[in-house]
């Protein structure tokens, strides 16, 4: 999902922003309870893994589930080379396979699709013509998809889930402890996915599957969007004479400040600044500054976002007249 790229400071503070979709949309429980036992250990001493997508995501998971225990068997990549760069990280040996060669899959307890979203129905129908001696699970990682997508091997008898990390990853380094991860799908491989997160030492939660979508947009809202935002604040400074490195230095503790605010409190008790005082001449000028800079993209958004933030405060403002002729 990753659109836009920060520096690591930046990242960390989108991090700290997604994980609060959870707390944003509508969610119906956490991963509160103990998973059962025998799941538990045989997750830390036993259970052999294939990744399928040897991306950024696919790369980070294999990194991290082989640190906690888990035997990573095969890694599949698009391009053998990718597949080998990626085992790389790993300190146990591992099958490395470029994706025509997926037949030769070696037998796993759990599968993980970690392509783009788009590949994922073809994996499945490929996967789908294997036969395993037993039927593992399989989860994908995307966010806007259910598992659904992987009829072809439910009705094969595979476990059929999918596990989405509302974290930025940007490296195969990047951490996973505290994230908030989606999960859904068979009860089978939920039971599975809920171990992974809790093992990964992030916390579940399930919506009801034909929502994903829309949960994804929030996280897109979320992480890239705010990202596409702190860019153009970034050019309005440039505009001001400053270099966009400078820029970005003396915007991240603004940003940090904000995320820190909207842990502790709602929205609407977190907003600061001209439209949370319904300062009237200071966003006259705003949109004057704007205009005279030719920052048409700027000014749209700012007009956009701050008649949401007018909508935040609930007061009677002449501000919603002055955006209303933007």
């Amino acid at each position: 999902m990753t659109l836009f790229s920060l520096n690591s400071d930046a990242q960390s503070m989108m991090t700290c922003l997604a994980a609060r979709v959870a707390r944003l949309i509508g969610v119906d429980g956490l991963n509160i309870r103990m998973p059962d036992r025998k799941i538990k250990e045989k997750s830390r001493a036993s259970i052999d893994v294939s990744i399928i997508g040897a991306g950024r995501l696919g790369t980070t998971l294999a990194i991290a589930l082989e640190a906690r225990g888990y035997r990573i068997r095969s890694l599949v990549a698009r391009r053998v080379e990718n597949a080998r760069k990626a085992a790389a990280h790993l300190d146990a040996e591992a099958a490395v396979l470029a994706a025509r060669q997926i037949g030769s899959l070696p037998q796993a307890d759990l599968v993980l699709i970690t392509t783009p979203d788009d590949q994922i129905a073809n994996v499945a129908t490929k996967l789908s013509a294997l036969n395993p001696g037993h039927k593992p699970v399989v989860l994908h990682t995307s966010g806007a998809l259910s598992s659904e997508i992987l009829s072809p091997l439910r009705e094969r008898g595979w476990s059929t889930g999918s596990i989405h990390p509302l974290i930025s990853v940007t490296d195969p380094q990047t951490p996973l402890e505290g994230a908030f991860w989606c999960v859904e799908g068979e009860p089978r491989a939920v039971r599975l996915a809920k171990t992974i997160v809790r093992d990964l030492g992030g916390t579940s939660f399930s919506i009801n599957s034909a929502e994903k979508p829309l949960y994804h947009a929030a996280a897109v809202m979320t992480a890239g969007n705010v990202t596409a935002l702190f860019d153009v604040a970034l050019e309005m400074l440039v505009a001001c004479g400053l270099t966009r490195k400078t820029a970005r230095q003396i915007l991240q503790p603004l940003l940090a400040s904000t995320v820190h605010n909207l842990e502790t409190k709602d929205p609407a008790h977190a907003l600061t600044g001209s439209f949370a005082r319904g300062d009237v001449e200071t966003v006259k000028r705003h949109l004057a500054a704007l205009k005279d800079h030719n920052l048409a993209e700027a000014l749209d958004l700012y007009c956009r976002l701050g008649k949401r933030s007018i909508k935040l405060t609930k007061k009677q403002t002449r501000i919603t007249q002055i955006l209303d002729g933007c």
